[in-house]
């Protein structure tokens, strides 16, 4: 058995500083409970039955497709499960377990009895949009691809920013000057305007528009960074190390990168945040993803083009407003665990400190 090593004080300041503030706490866990009903979106939103038994036999949909014969049917095509007459072969004999939701985001339900977009109601319990998909289900596709989408830009801007900062601030001299020169020229570009050029020239996809979003998100990290190696580079353990004859790639990884990476931290949900914001004006502008990706500035275009369906603009509004505020209370939560004058109080202190 291996034994769990301790927290060091400074750690557990900080972690009772974020326990300290309740908004972040909650907010914390109702994002992670939102994204992980979303992560399973397949078995909660899905046209597709989950389980099929037939004959005897089982199938699994979801995970295999199977023609229309195989259940009686005359086409050897895919079977078509939203077709009440392929449910009815089934069920004759045998049965199926479908999802809460039978609709999937891109699933257009032919059986409307209104005309498009539809109110909410039993079957679609947040109406549909202009093209009779279920709304409900596009919200939580939506969602599910909106954080997966921003985790990867935050991921690419980490690497790229904390990289470049590092090598600004323990070179310092010529490799400082001319990065900074390259940043200030790189920051002048306007970001929205080139994004809406490069999805017009190219086909829209997430890896696309995700690699675009990093080329810019990381210049936000890069003085955060630079800054503190350019503080810590002279501090006397990195002096000793040096002096030792330890690589300049080991003292930056051992001994000024984790000091670095407390404010890097801190600036994540925000980095977070601007990539669900910045993705969501694309789609809205038309330049975005895919037609018939489930994107919430669709949602958001939806309901701005069709105002005789409020519930568009409410779903899509609220939608947005819930994971934005989530993600800031978070962030609020993560700067003030990592800010100095916090962990350098007692640890008996933080709880009673939020006044």
């Amino acid at each position: 058995m291996f034994a769990r090593r301790p927290l060091s004080p400074i750690t557990r300041r900080r972690l009772a500083a974020f326990r300290a503030n309740r908004r972040a706490v909650v907010a914390g866990w109702l994002f992670l409970l939102l994204f992980g009903i979303t992560l399973f979106a397949e078995l909660i939103a899905n046209d597709v039955p989950l389980v099929v038994r037939f004959n005897g036999q089982w199938y699994w949909p979801l995970l295999f497709d199977y023609p229309e014969t195989v259940f009686g049917g005359f086409l050897p095509t895919t079977a078509l499960y939203s077709d009440p007459a392929v449910i009815a072969l089934i069920r004759e004999h045998g049965w199926l377990i479908r999802a809460p939701i039978p609709f999937s985001y891109d699933t257009i339900d032919m059986a409307l009895n209104t005309p498009a977009p539809a109110a909410p109601g039993l079957t679609h319990w947040l109406g549909t949009d202009d093209q009779g998909r279920d709304v409900l289900a596009r919200v939580i596709y939506g969602f599910r691809l909106s954080v997966l989408f921003a985790a990867l830009v935050t991921a690419g801007s980490v690497l790229i920013g904390v990289l470049i900062g590092a090598l600004q601030g323990y070179f310092g001299g010529r490799v400082d000057l001319v990065g900074q020169r390259v940043i200030e020229l790189w920051s002048g570009l306007p970001m929205l305007f080139i994004l809406i050029i490069l999805s017009s020239l190219v086909v829209p996809s997430v890896w696309w528009l995700a690699l675009i979003m990093v080329a810019f998100s990381w210049l936000g990290l890069v003085d955060i960074v630079r800054a503190e190696f350019l503080r810590a580079r002279n501090l006397d353990y990195v002096r000793a190390a040096r002096a030792m004859g330890l690589p300049a790639r080991l003292i930056m990884w051992r001994h000024v990168l984790p000091n670095a990476m407390v404010s890097t931290l801190t600036f994540l949900p925000f980095i977070f945040t601007g990539a669900i914001t910045t993705l969501t004006a694309l789609d809205f502008l038309g330049f975005g993803l895919p037609p018939g990706a489930p994107s919430l500035g669709e949602l958001v275009a939806q309901g701005k083009n069709n105002l005789q369906a409020p519930w568009l603009g409410i779903t899509a509004f609220m939608t947005l407003a819930i994971m934005l505020s989530l993600l800031v209370f978070i962030g609020e939560g993560l700067r003030d665990a990592f800010d100095p004058r916090h962990t350098a109080l007692p640890a008996g202190a933080v709880a009673g400190g939020g006044a």
